[in-house]
């Protein structure tokens, strides 16, 4: 499977309901779910010095991406409380190469969950998605797992919404390959009750508070 001039080699993805864990039992479950796309590196085994273009055609496999983790968690946008990103690179690229994805993956949750509604329209209309989409990268070999953040979609400071879910392809990333994330959930960690800022008290639009 190719988008533009992307190689992919595999999409994974892992979906999570969290019912409880040894408090009281939810009705409903956070959910949580991750995808995950492997790719081939262009500039694995040597330095290149202008990388950057490769964001651009990184975008549509963002968008993709976001889309197929929405749908396969089946839930809507609007249901969507926290995101995160990362990714995995080959032992034959650099840290880097990973950095590429920070645009691509965080626009494209972004665009798609900054959908405009009646709190945000009380707000100023400042729509959702607001706050920077979390991020962590790595080197390592075929298996390693890459712990992903999580925060709230409309302000970092949410302390209930801090969270972090494993992601791992068993047989990747070879030498030559990254391994692109993208992360969701419904809510806060199932038993949050340590204070800080509420989600239903997020006031200041800004993507902070």
């Amino acid at each position: 499977m190719q988008s533009n001039q992307i190689d992919i080699r595999r999409i994974a993805t892992d979906i999570d309901h969290v019912f409880h864990e040894g408090g009281p039992r939810t009705d409903e479950p956070l959910i949580r779910g991750a995808i995950a796309a492997v790719i081939k590196n262009p500039f694995a085994g040597r330095y290149v010095e202008e990388i950057s273009p490769l964001m651009e055609d990184l975008k549509p496999l963002g968008v993709s991406l976001a889309e197929q983790l929405l749908a396969t968690m089946s839930v809507g946008a609007e249901q969507i409380e926290s995101y995160g990103k990362g990714a995995i690179i080959g032992s034959d690229g650099e840290l880097e190469h990973g950095a590429l994805w920070h645009v691509p993956g965080g626009y494209a949750m972004r665009e798609l969950l900054g959908f405009e509604d009646d709190v945000s329209a009380r707000n100023g209309g400042k729509g959702n998605a607001l706050a920077i989409v979390p991020s962590t990268k790595k080197v390592g070999a075929v298996g390693t797992a890459l712990d992903v953040p999580l925060t709230h979609i409309n302000a970092s400071y949410v302390r209930s919404h801090f969270d972090a879910i494993e992601v791992r392809v068993p047989d990747a990333p070879r030498a030559d390959e990254l391994v692109v994330i993208l992360a969701m959930a419904t809510g806060a960690r199932i038993h949050a009750r340590v204070g800080g800022l509420r989600a239903d008290a997020i006031s200041a639009w800004n993507g902070l508070r």
